[in-house]
């Protein structure tokens, strides 16, 4: 099958997390028995090396440049929330739109070189054309909900601007309402995303397809390093992410210190925003900032803690590290769209939505190395079984072929 794959964020090396991760492992599993075209954009720190690595496991690779970041002043923020009431397209999707990309996916669909276009994430829906669904198979793999993500940051008033959100947020459920028409197929990452998209009323067919991992990159760790080490990762450029940090940091880190004197905590991350590089300033916290291998910190870790307070989807984050085997402390938002505890099903990690719950969840975990194993096998044996790319790669072929 010849296949054109679209994303506007550079999916190499996998390792720079969130999009890249999903893109670039579902690109390399359907790359064993397709042909595939892939279209991107490049920011300035994509380097020509990257770009080599990325062209290995394509047949044709376009890179457009990506354009420059938008103007944050108050006239050019109006102009954006201007534009967004008249043509119904969210600002950062339409900062992703390149003329030049649309002339030529408009010429490739017209002399029919690709037997199905699938966009990796919503972002790039804005170059699909409606009537394209009646000619040639058209999949959005969207990632998470925006319109979700924006509302439950507004409820749990973790929204960077109430006030932008708050007008934001009915012209996003009119958004996505209206651009999952467009496509053949919809596939999202947990089933809280597809009961949304049904509740919109989709007619196309949605599926639900997980995040993956590789478990070669994360390999189970040998032994448990006991003490009293706690690990939180992520890439801390990204509003969820820091918040999280900061909540932890700043609402729980200082009672365990009360109770756990030595505790430490470091976290893991590129890109992190001045708010967590501050954190690094208080007492048994570390930030790290951009590091060669993430797994050899949560192997160092006795507790990987995802304190996320907002965001949907499936969490790289979570998965990674249940793959290493390290024990998780997670909140609802930090384990959507896995089964990890209640009736028949194994434990599997610990849920904490309260600051009292985390306390005593990684106290738990700090005084019973039995709980600590416990976690940490049925955690890698949960991935092997449900979550490894191979798998996943798989029921995308079949999502697209079908």
């Amino acid at each position: 099958m010849k296949l054109l794959m679209i994303c506007a964020t550079f999916p190499y090396p996998p390792s720079r997390g969130g999009t890249q991760v999903r893109t670039f492992n579902l690109l390399k599993q359907l790359s064993y028995d397709h042909e595939i075209t892939f279209v991107t954009q490049k920011s300035a720190d994509v380097t020509t090396e990257e770009i080599d690595g990325l062209e290995g496991w394509v047949k044709t690779l376009m890179v457009f440049p990506r354009p420059t970041n938008p103007h944050t002043g108050t006239v050019e923020k109006m102009k954006r929330f201007g534009q967004f009431l008249i043509t119904g397209t969210p600002p950062n999707v339409s900062f992703v739109y390149d003329q030049s990309i649309q002339s030529w996916l408009d010429e490739a669909v017209k002399n029919h070189n690709f037997d199905a276009i699938t966009c990796e994430h919503s972002v790039n829906e804005v170059y699909i054309r409606p009537h394209w669904k009646s000619t040639i198979k058209t999949v959005i793999n969207s990632h998470s909900s925006v319109y979700r993500t924006c509302q439950h940051q507004l409820e749990t008033k973790t929204s960077e601007n109430p006030q932008r959100d708050r007008l934001y947020l009915p012209l996003l459920k009119r958004y996505e309402q209206r651009v999952y028409q467009k496509f053949s197929r919809v596939v999202v990452t947990t089933d809280e995303d597809y009961q949304q998209l049904k509740q919109f009323n989709i007619k196309s067919p949605i599926s639900v397809l997980p995040n993956g991992v590789d478990l070669e990159i994360f390999p189970e760790r040998k032994s448990d390093p006991g003490g009293h080490h706690l690990v939180i990762t992520g890439g801390m450029d990204y509003v969820v992410n820091i918040d999280a940090a900061c909540f932890f940091a700043h609402d729980i880190f200082p009672l365990l210190r009360e109770k756990y004197p030595d505790v430490t905590l470091t976290i893991v991350g590129a890109n992190p925003a001045p708010s967590v590089v501050k954190l690094g300033e208080e007492p048994g916290i570390k930030v790290t900032g951009k590091v060669p291998s993430m797994v050899d910190y949560l192997h160092r870790a006795t507790v990987c803690i995802i304190p996320l307070r907002s965001g949907f989807g499936i969490k790289n984050k979570t998965l990674e590290a249940m793959a290493a085997g390290v024990p998780v402390v997670a909140s609802d938002r930090g384990l959507e769209g896995m089964e990890v505890d209640g009736h028949n099903t194994p434990l599997r990690a610990l849920r904490a939505n309260k600051i009292e719950d985390y306390i005593k969840k990684i106290g738990d975990l700090f005084e019973n190395e039995i709980l600590r194993q416990t976690l940490s096998k049925n955690g890698r044996e949960y991935i092997e079984n449900n979550f490894t790319w191979e798998m996943i790669g798989k029921k995308y072929e079949r999502i697209i072929m079908d």
